[in-house]
């Protein structure tokens, strides 16, 4: 067979480690079907098992033009399954496809203070990823769902038939367990860890909020976007620290000298 993989949020945090992982992977288990992977322009250097294909689909997700022009760039590539490892199925694509849902936390919170659109065109927006999953999920020859909660959603959601779903469970990356104990803490003080963005799902702020009676630091890490600075401008505590993006060395260093891990979230896939 040949299989094409859309690979194009490989250098993302969440669903990147999940991209890089899935590649990986097959590269070591599957020798016999050919795979054909689609990237953006600036990830196109990034290191593929041999024998596999690249191209290029330099496309921004989630807009507009991706529903036009991927169907476009898989139809040309002559595959005979794709993998969508998002929740972006391309609506179009007429050939035959595998969707990977992390969450449908996009749908349960219906909030301007997630985006940094004016509001009606983000309640657009949200209608398009509706919309984009409603067709794509009815298209799909299998959805790969994280955990049975998602499945669940799937199934409520958009009526999907329980047979049609495959539960596979996230894993730990291997690369943070190869890395050895360091002996030189970045962080110093004892401190409790969160990991991940900012967005107002997430109850970064409740949990600063709650964290005016603690005495022990607490490290947030995670891209400095606009929605950390945001939170970062509101938040005056000495004993919280944004740490900003972690490179994996710093990821295995952090979690391995937190006293515990914390995640306030409102909504997770898994």
């Amino acid at each position: 067979m040949r299989i094409g993989i859309d690979a194009r949020l490989i250098e993302e945090t969440g669903v990147g480690r999940y991209i890089r992982n899935l590649i990986a992977e097959l590269g070591k288990l599957d020798k016999t079907n050919e795979y054909v992977v689609f990237f953006r322009k600036k990830s196109m250097d990034m290191a593929l098992p041999d024998g596999w294909e690249k191209r290029l689909a330099d496309v921004h997700w989630h807009t507009v033009s991706e529903q036009f022009v991927m169907p476009r760039l898989l139809e040309a590539a002559k595959l005979d399954l794709v993998h969508i490892p998002y929740h972006n199925p391309p609506m179009f694509y007429s050939g035959r496809m595998i969707v990977t849902i992390h969450d449908l936390t996009i749908l349960h919170f219906n909030t301007g203070r997630a985006t940094t659109l004016p509001l009606p065109l983000y309640q657009l927006k949200r209608m398009g990823y509706w919309m984009e999953l409603a067709v794509g999920l009815e298209k799909a020859e299998r959805v790969v769902a994280v955990s049975e909660a998602t499945k669940r959603e799937v199934m409520d959601h958009f009526r999907v038939s329980p047979e049609k779903i495959s539960v596979t469970y996230e894993g730990v990356d291997s690369t943070l367990s190869r890395i050895q104990d360091q002996a030189s803490r970045i962080i110093q003080d004892p401190y409790i860890l969160y990991v991940g963005n900012a967005y107002p799902h997430k109850n970064l702020e409740t949990l600063l909020t709650a964290w005016n009676t603690m005495k022990t630091k607490l490290v947030l890490v995670g891209n400095d976007d606009f929605f950390y600075q945001r939170l970062r401008k509101t938040t005056h505590l000495d004993s919280v620290v944004f740490f900003g993006p972690a490179n994996d060395g710093e990821l295995a260093n952090l979690y391995q000298n937190a006293k515990a891990f914390i995640s306030p979230s409102l909504m997770e896939g898994f």
